[in-house]
């Protein structure tokens, strides 16, 4: 069953490299603007900002919950950054670390609440969301806190060579997590929990502190891809992060991310965010309206759902 899993996530991560190019051939033989330094280049950092909270959403996944609330928590590290940096004279690596504790602790009450009072991820993570939300609302009243300057805006904006600081952030961080996921002793358990958490309780595998965990570690993530985001646009801006939830949980699925639990990794979710954002800038190298942006994110989605239904039904046929 473990084998069958591995050649399914894989066979996933190769169909969509595949389509990438395709895709990527024909839309530069239609539209002599895709091909640019600089369109490419805005493909990669936008898919960077949000796929680093989409690795948040791929370890909630794979333990067969979900996590509504990364794109308001990101939205919230994002304000909570750019206060600090524009209201206070913190050192910027101190205001990195209060916002991933801001982050974490948001992620954590979603792990508390899941686990000791045996609720739904999707309510609970969804409460916790709205409140972010108006939490976000309360502090800036609708406004962009604008004015972050400085070294640390490199995590937004900055060049190592011709390579942007954004995706070599994001390329790292898939590093650390599938080194996790696929070489310590947490990454076994988690894969576990995700595919039967009973069984995974009777194993010795604490269940419900590694769930409290790992959403812990998705507000991390999220509170970091609010930082980015912050140093890329040099503000705070209270509308980052509405779009996040859908994308991140469309990348990890497409990428091989099973909702059900048990099955995904971070370079799958990697290639999956690729995807979703190439499509994005299809919309804007084509002239194509806007308004299709919302209606092609919504159909990725729902063939995304389909396609991990489908992968579910044939490991369970195996």
């Amino acid at each position: 069953m473990e084998n069958i899993k591995k050649k399914l996530s894989k066979s996933s991560i190769m169909f969509i490299l595949l389509f990438i190019v395709i895709y990527a051939a024909i839309l530069s033989a239609v539209s002599p603007n895709f091909m640019t330094a600089y369109n490419i280049g805005i493909i990669f950092k936008q898919m960077s900002f949000i796929g680093v909270a989409a690795l948040g959403q791929t370890l909630v996944l794979i333990i067969a919950g979900i996590d509504l609330s990364i794109g308001s928590t990101a939205c919230l590290g994002g304000i909570f950054f750019a206060l600090l940096m524009t209201k206070t004279h913190i050192n910027p690596m101190a205001a990195i670390v209060l916002v991933l504790i801001a982050g974490s602790m948001i992620g954590y009450i979603n792990g508390v609440i899941i686990t000791k009072l045996n609720l739904t991820p999707f309510i609970v993570t969804l409460a916790v969301s709205e409140i972010s939300k108006g939490f976000v609302l309360v502090i800036t009243k609708g406004s962009t806190i604008q004015g972050i300057q400085g070294r640390v805006l490199t995590l937004g904006q900055g060049m190592a060579g011709k390579i942007p600081v954004p995706i070599i952030i994001f390329l790292l961080l898939c590093l650390l997590l599938t080194y996790i996921l696929k070489f310590t002793p947490l990454g076994r358990e988690l894969f576990a929990i995700g595919g039967n958490a009973a069984a995974a309780r009777l194993v010795g595998i604490r269940v419900k502190r590694k769930t409290r965990l790992v959403y812990l570690l998705s507000g991390v993530f999220a509170a970091f891809g609010g930082i980015m985001i912050a140093c890329r646009y040099n503000s705070g801006q209270p509308t980052i992060g509405e779009t996040w939830v859908m994308s991140s949980i469309t990348a990890a699925v497409i990428g091989g991310t099973s909702m059900s639990g048990g099955v995904g990794s971070a370079v799958g979710t990697l290639a999956g965010a690729l995807l979703m954002q190439l499509l994005n800038n299809s919309i804007v190298v084509l002239n194509v309206s806007q308004y299709w942006e919302q209606v092609m994110t919504g159909g990725v989605v729902l063939i995304a759902v389909v396609i991990d239904a489908l992968r579910t039904i044939a490991r369970n046929k195996s």
